[in-house]
């Protein structure tokens, strides 16, 4: 499945029709910015255990970076937030050099 643009409801849909048919599931949520981000606060993406995922986080840039540590905390990892910021030399790596700041929570659904 691709990243689509879409409203967190759907998000939150497509995460409870996976879990409904016995997938396992994480939540990723935009919880703070600061200067230039690509996606406001409450942005979301669902990933479930095969890496496929819903929604965005930050319009491509940090997705690949959150869809690897969700596959962590679905796979047993503690629920963890991520920082991303030009101050950051990840935040280079990932493409995050717009000049902002990103906090993402994730969270295993249960």
């Amino acid at each position: 499945m691709s990243d689509q643009q879409t409203w967190p409801d759907d998000v939150l849909e497509q995460a409870a029709a996976w879990q409904a048919t016995g997938r396992q599931v994480a939540l990723a949520t935009v919880v703070s910015t600061w200067g230039s981000s690509p996606r406001p606060v409450g942005s979301q993406l669902a990933v479930d255990a095969a890496g496929a995922f819903v929604g965005s986080v930050s319009g491509g840039c940090i997705e690949g970076a959150v869809v690897k540590e969700a596959l962590e905390v679905i796979n047993g990892g503690p629920p963890r937030v991520l920082d991303f910021g030009v101050s950051d030399n990840q935040a280079w790596e990932v493409g995050l050099a717009c000049g902002g700041k990103v906090q993402v929570y994730i969270e295993p659904l249960e």
